[in-house]
C-alpha cells in the first residue's frame, strides 16, 4: 500500500494571488520560485492565454515542513461555511487568560492584514478557547 508523503491544501477563490499573499503573512510562508524559463511570476503569468492569467497562485513553508497552499480562481463566490478549514496554532500549551491573550494578539495582527474576527469560543471544560476568523475572501479559519 502506498503512503502519502505530502499534502497540498487547495483554496477556491476569486483572487488567487491576493489570498495567497495573505496566507504567506499569516503563516510565514513564501512564494515559490517561478517555473524554469521565467524570471518572475508576473512574466510567467503574461505568457499564459488571457483567460488563464491570474488563475492560480501558491505559497509554501520555507522550511518544507508544512503543506503547500494552492489557490485557484473559480467563477462562483463563497456561499456556505467551509467544510475544511485551517487551524493556526498560536495558543498551543497555553490555558485560560494567557491563551485568550495570545489569540487576541494574533487576531489583531491578522485583522491588520485584512482578516475578519468572527467569534471567540471560550474554553468549556473540554475544548480550550479558540477564535474563529475569516481570511480576505471570507474563508473560515481558527486561531487555536
Amino acid at each position: 500500500m502506498a503512503s502519502v508523503r505530502q499534502v497540498q491544501v487547495t483554496f477556491d477563490c476569486a483572487e488567487p494571488e491576493r489570498v495567497a499573499r495573505f496566507w504567506c503573512e499569516v503563516l510565514g510562508y513564501v512564494v515559490p520560485p517561478p517555473p524554469p524559463g521565467s524570471a518572475s511570476w508576473e512574466e510567467f503569468d503574461r505568457s499564459l492565454p488571457p483567460e488563464r492569467q491570474g488563475s492560480a497562485f501558491a505559497c509554501q513553508d520555507p522550511d518544507g515542513v508544512g503543506p503547500r497552499l494552492f489557490f485557484q480562481r473559480v467563477p462562483e463566490g463563497k456561499v456556505v461555511k467551509n467544510r475544511v478549514h485551517l487551524d493556526v496554532r498560536v495558543g498551543t500549551g497555553l490555558r485560560g487568560d494567557e491563551r485568550v491573550a495570545a489569540l487576541e494578539a494574533e487576531c489583531a495582527r491578522l485583522e491588520a492584514l485584512g482578516a475578519r474576527r468572527v467569534q471567540l469560543l471560550r474554553a468549556d471544560g473540554f475544548d480550550e478557547s479558540c477564535l474563529v476568523m475569516q481570511d480576505v475572501e471570507g474563508n473560515e479559519f481558527c486561531l487555536d
